[in-house]
């Protein structure tokens, strides 16, 4: 009797080739960027991933630029046309969680200029020690460039998501109720940040239900981050969903 043929196992793409790797429980999404990436672009990618994962976890009821324009499509009509009371309620809740959303983007952004990020977390219900959702973006592996030699972040962000679309993390993650999401994000100790808030002894929960989005770079040299060096700190910001 002929032998079954044994396939070889395929290797992983390497170049503009989006990869998933994951477990049941805990999903990886790993994109790799062919070049240098700026600071600026690594918070792009940070801000875009908060939205579009509030927006996929059903803490926005649109994503958020539709948000931002009926909201101030509403705001309009409200100083014309004096609105029910429910209806009131809702566009300051979405007016509220907007700004809140802003504050926390155009900070990020300030805290990108201080220093390398090698990773952020977002954790969606629970408490920052025991959340119901954790999502990690690990930008480890990035090598960080400048302006004249890095890639332009829309390419980059086209990418990123068409590996999220072709892994489809969210589709399996059961319809939850409106849940806080608190962000922490990690930087140098001595980044003089006055705005976020250092949690030196902040472990990373190892329980909750957790997607790992990995963004690298082709380059073949990598950053250190030392342990000792870097530590986490907390928004003071809470950020509340909100449904209508």
């Amino acid at each position: 009797m002929e032998k079954p043929r044994i396939e070889p196992p395929s290797r992983r793409p390497r170049g503009n080739q989006p990869t998933r790797r994951s477990s049941k429980d805990n999903p990886d999404v790993c994109v790799e960027f062919p070049g240098l990436v700026t600071r600026e672009s690594c918070c792009r990618f940070t801000c875009e991933l908060l939205k579009h994962i509030l927006h996929q976890r059903h803490q926005l009821p649109l994503p958020y630029e539709q948000l931002l324009n009926f909201c101030r499509v509403q705001q309009d009509n409200d100083e014309v046309v004096r609105r029910p009371i429910k209806e009131a309620s809702d566009s300051r809740q979405c007016q509220r969680t907007l700004s809140d959303l802003a504050e926390l983007i155009s900070q990020l952004e300030i805290f990108f200029t201080l220093t390398p990020v090698p990773r952020v977390l977002l954790l969606l219900g629970g408490s920052p020690v025991s959340p119901k959702e954790m999502y990690v973006i690990d930008m480890e592996g990035i090598q960080v460039g400048n302006g004249n030699e890095s890639l332009s972040p829309r390419p980059c962000l086209r990418q990123l998501f068409r590996a999220l679309f072709m892994a489809d993390p969210f589709s399996e993650q059961r319809s939850t109720g409106l849940m806080s999401l608190v962000l922490m994000v990690q930087g140098h100790r001595d980044c003089s940040t006055e705005w976020f808030r250092p949690k030196l002894n902040y472990k990373v929960p190892t329980r909750s239900n957790t997607l790992t989005i990995k963004l690298s770079s082709s380059e073949a040299e990598t950053t250190t981050y030392h342990s000792d060096d870097y530590i986490w700190f907390q928004a003071p910001i809470t950020l509340k969903g909100f449904q209508n």
